[in-house]
């Protein structure tokens, strides 16, 4: 075959460091808009991008010429670095280690544009720990609590 041909939904989550609350209006939309032109920069074509206090989800289109690992490292350093800029309050910003990354099937994208544009709702009832101990569970992933959160 002559033609790579690749199709890739990723689902990207990750927190703030111990899950403080930093991210808030007025800088909100503003990173979520900065992670998309992120991903763009790294032709990784962004769909949603939403997320709540302590954490984003980030879902795209990751490009075949980039590695996941190295689009992480992208977006983390490069938004942290640059929310730092943006108020004295957020000197102390950082994003956790870790991170969680999923694959997408097509057939759940709509769905998953929802989940994520609802996250401010969503929030109001469930904390960022419950929500990532069920996104493990739903793509039956195995962790160990004790490694999970920093």
């Amino acid at each position: 075959m002559g033609q790579s041909l690749v199709k890739s939904y990723m689902h990207i989550v990750f927190s703030t460091k111990h899950r403080e609350p930093l991210i808030l209006p007025p800088y909100e939309a503003e990173l979520h808009s900065y992670l998309g032109g992120i991903c763009k920069s790294l032709e990784c074509t962004p769909i949603k991008i939403g997320g709540y206090t302590d954490h984003v989800h980030v879902l795209c289109m990751q490009s075949k010429k980039i590695a996941l690992m190295k689009l992480l490292e992208v977006l983390k350093a490069n938004s942290s670095k640059w929310i730092k800029t943006l108020d004295p309050s957020l000197s102390n910003f950082y994003w956790q280690d870790g991170y969680g990354a999923f694959s997408v099937t097509p057939a759940e994208v709509g769905a998953l544009i929802n989940y994520i544009a609802n996250q401010h709702d969503h929030h109001n009832k469930y904390t960022f720990q419950d929500e990532y101990r069920e996104i493990l569970k739903y793509h039956d992933i195995a962790y160990d609590e004790r490694y999970v959160w920093d």
